[in-house]
């Protein structure tokens, strides 16, 4: 019995040798300090809904370089807008954004450096965590298609001074519907869109971080190729709010139209002249 208590007590510890050796090996100074609470920049001046490209306008101001078909699309989009229609997420209520709108940090943002995955946090519509896979893998045969996709990265040591500085990402594998933003501009409804990031901090200023971000997606004509940056909050113990959509959201899609709803769980039209939903499976209320 004595000696099964020590075999149990050297295979425990040699477990935890494994461990804390595995946990050494990580060497955090070799990465960039993308610790705390990152917020998004936007334009100087910039009012509404933040845009995907933040150096532009929003809406027909972001100048997307859509197909014909899409563009016909966008242009539906931004018509049912001026009529009234709030800004919405496509498909049944609180379907989450997905990427490249993810990474526009609607919501603060949090990213975890662990030596074979990299984590990106947001909690907007529902918690969002990305999964970069640092570890060398290949691309899956077969993928689960998320919102988010899926993604495979590196981290490069661009001045050779033995430090990364730079996470290269590509994101594959989505589901749709997704958008750009919320002013409506189509992603191909294919979901074969393929994201390619470079993740750094600024130069100058360590609290100031980049996401190079370029879309390549049967809806566009080139590659799209923007620059979002977020800055860290200062404060130390910042607040991270949580965002349950269902309480948060007023609207509801029914039958292709999406309909207001009230404080009090009313149905209103979104727009003048809106129709109500077909009533076919409720018994005629009397008058």
């Amino acid at each position: 019995m004595l000696d099964r208590m020590w075999i149990g007590a050297l295979v425990m510890t040699g477990a935890l040798c494994l461990v804390f050796g595995s946990a050494k090996a990580f060497d955090d100074a070799k990465y960039p300090d993308l610790s705390g609470q990152w917020l998004r920049v936007d334009a100087a001046g910039s009012t509404g809904s933040p845009p995907f490209d933040p150096s532009k306008p929003p809406g027909r101001g972001q100048q997307p370089p859509l197909t014909a078909e899409y563009q016909a699309v966008f242009e539906a989009r931004l018509r049912e807008h001026a009529s009234g229609v709030p800004e919405t997420w496509p498909g049944p209520s609180c379907l989450p954004p997905g990427m490249p709108a993810t990474m526009t940090a609607y919501q603060p943002m949090e990213i975890v450096v662990l030596p074979d995955t990299t984590y990106i946090r947001i909690d907007y519509i529902r918690e969002s965590r990305r999964r970069i896979y640092t570890d060398g893998r290949d691309w899956p045969h077969e993928a689960d298609a998320g919102f988010d996709g899926y993604s495979i990265g590196k981290w490069i040591d661009e001045n050779g001074d033995g430090k990364f500085d730079v996470l290269e990402a590509e994101t594959r594998h989505f589901k749709g519907p997704r958008i750009f933003d919320l002013s409506g501009i189509p992603l191909h409804d294919d979901n074969e869109t393929v994201i390619k990031e470079r993740i750094f901090l600024d130069k100058a200023d360590n609290n100031l971080l980049h996401d190079e971000m370029t879309v390549i997606d049967h809806a566009l004509t080139r590659p799209w190729t923007v620059m979002k940056t977020y800055r860290r909050n200062p404060d130390p113990n910042p607040e991270w709010v949580e965002y349950i959509c269902i309480q948060e959201n007023n609207t509801l899609r029914i039958g292709g139209e999406i309909y207001l709803l009230t404080r009090d769980g009313r149905l209103m039209p979104a727009k003048p002249g809106q129709p109500p939903p077909t009533l076919k499976f409720f018994p005629s209320s009397s008058k």
